[in-house]
């Protein structure tokens, strides 16, 4: 599917997350949404294993941060069977795998996004100065139903689990969905702040932010880091999250189709650089294998992406995501993919680029993160 038919598709998932007569929501967002149940209790792991979907509800999308001992997760909208909205999704483990549904973390919407319901992909980090912790997150900023301006708005609480008040005011807004699936970014190196994000076939791009978090740095500018392209998953990129390691700063990033069904051509692929802000290498470039996806379907699980990348006890990298469970591939109004949240291993080749053993979302008992 190419750039200009996501946009539609995208645009059609809009215009039907409206609330119509009664209150009753038509069908879930291109983001997320639709009807699910509250997810039960955990049985994926044993003392000698886990079994992916870690969680097994609708969970678009995921970002997490650790708190103490805690991983706390955040991910785009949905709908519950109970007629709950959810903005913002959160839960929390201590493990990574045995996971608590919260509540809504962005439980009111924000004065500038009233119209239609897409609230997608929350990214969570700690500001130690301020002693607080904001969210950066999708919403619509469109007075017309039929029109997407899709910004990135920015909310804060005092505790990770919110609820989260947004600031009153988007941080960056433009039309169709190229303003989306924002990153923050503290460089360990220069001890600045960055935001990363994009979509719709347009560039990934990074912007500095200022000391406050909530606006960009005097005199900073959008730099394009990567470009959607033919090669396979990139005509529309988006999804970035970002990492650094001894000699890298290494760019997850997902690509192409994240929503569509049955069969989603939707992966994770990487990207790394020796600055946050690049230039940065995509990993088909760098060993001529003609595709950068770490991570594709599998029989089991479809359009696996929109990731995060947590250090787990032992110093080892996970990288969590959703996928599609060609066992329960819908929600309930049989047209909205459900997307429940896994987990794998990242491994680190002899030569500097990560990977996931299989290739694919694990679907037999895999051996636990160390909390």
């Amino acid at each position: 599917m190419g750039g200009s038919e996501l946009m539609q598709l995208r645009m059609r998932t809009s215009l039907v997350c409206t609330i119509v007569a009664f209150g009753a929501l038509v069908t879930g967002c291109g983001g997320g949404g639709g009807k699910t149940t509250a997810p039960p209790v955990d049985t994926t792991s044993t003392p000698t294993g886990y079994l992916n979907p870690v969680l097994d509800t609708d969970f678009p999308d995921p970002a997490i941060i650790k708190v103490g001992g805690t991983y706390w997760a955040y991910a785009t909208q949905t709908f519950l069977a109970n007629g709950l909205r959810i903005n913002i999704q959160s839960a929390s483990s201590p493990d990574l795998v045995r996971w608590t549904y919260g509540a809504d973390a962005l439980p009111a919407k924000p004065a500038w996004s009233t119209v239609t319901w897409n609230f997608w992909a929350p990214h969570v980090t700690y500001a130690a100065e301020q002693n607080k912790y904001i969210m950066y997150y999708s919403a619509d900023s469109s007075s017309d139903r039929n029109q997407q301006f899709m910004c990135i708005g920015i909310a804060t609480a005092t505790v990770p689990q919110g609820p989260f008040t947004d600031i009153g005011r988007p941080l960056v807004c433009g039309p169709g969905f190229s303003h989306i699936d924002p990153m923050a970014y503290d460089d360990p190196v220069s001890s600045k702040h960055y935001l990363y994000w994009g979509s719709a076939s347009q560039p990934i791009v990074v912007r500095e932010l200022a000391a406050d978090r909530i606006s960009f740095a005097a005199g900073s500018s959008e730099i394009p880091l990567l470009q959607p392209s033919g090669a396979p998953f990139e005509p529309l990129i988006e999804g970035p999250w970002l990492v650094k390691r001894p000699d890298f700063y290494y760019m997850f990033y997902s690509g192409n189709d994240c929503c569509s069904s049955p069969n989603p051509p939707y992966a994770v692929l990487v990207a790394r650089s020796p600055s946050p802000i690049g230039p940065f290498q995509k990993m088909r470039d760098a060993l001529g294998t003609g595709s950068s996806a770490i991570l594709t379907a599998s029989d089991f699980f479809k359009g696996p992406g929109h990731n995060a990348i947590v250090t787990d006890g032992a110093g080892n990298d996970w990288i969590v995501y959703h996928a599609i469970d060609q066992t329960k591939p819908r929600l309930s109004d049989d047209r909205s993919v459900r997307r429940p949240l896994l987990i794998d291993r990242i491994v680190y080749q002899a030569n500097g680029w990560p990977s996931v053993p299989t290739g694919q979302p694990s679907h037999s008992r895999m051996p636990l993160p160390t909390p």
